[in-house]
């Protein structure tokens, strides 16, 4: 899928992202451990409203999308590469075992968190955050950037 099809093909592939990102929260939250006790104190700071609800789960690497349009969509416009530390999907969090407990880390996914619930969920938030990283860049995405900022703003110095 060349990079110049993504954005005509968006509204197509958005509904197979959504599916994706259900299934993959609803594993987390059946296999996920509850936050300790000082992340649920950070995430109530950030906003979220459903902290009890979070699940945490410790893989190898974040999963990839299996579909194979969606996976060449994502690698399109290079969302989940290089391979990801961690990835929020609503009230499930996936967190790479080299990573696991990194304070500033889950507090950039609890920030994605607050945006599902604040956004109304998966459709609304995935709608407008892949939008942003195809057409401003991940990077300068400005769903990302609050992330970040929030990140910053919680842990200080050690953000990174």
């Amino acid at each position: 899928m060349g990079e110049e099809s993504v954005p005509e093909q968006f509204e197509t592939l958005l509904p197979l992202a959504v599916q994706w990102a259900t299934e993959e929260e609803e594993r987390i939250l059946r296999e996920g451990v509850p936050l300790a006790e000082d992340e649920v104190v950070d995430a109530v700071a950030i906003g979220v409203r459903n902290p009890e609800r979070i699940r945490l789960l410790q893989v190898d690497e974040i999963p990839a999308p299996r579909h194979s349009i969606l996976k060449a969509a994502a690698g399109a416009i290079r969302f989940l590469t290089p391979a990801p530390r961690a990835l929020a999907l609503r009230h499930g969090i996936f967190i790479r075992s080299d990573c696991w407990r990194d304070r500033s880390l889950i507090v950039h996914e609890l920030a994605h968190t607050a945006q599902y619930e604040r956004l109304g969920g998966i459709l609304p938030f995935l709608r407008k955050y892949l939008f942003e990283c195809l057409t401003i860049g991940y990077a300068h995405a400005p769903l990302e950037q609050e992330a970040i900022s929030m990140a910053n703003r919680v842990c200080g110095s050690q953000a990174s």
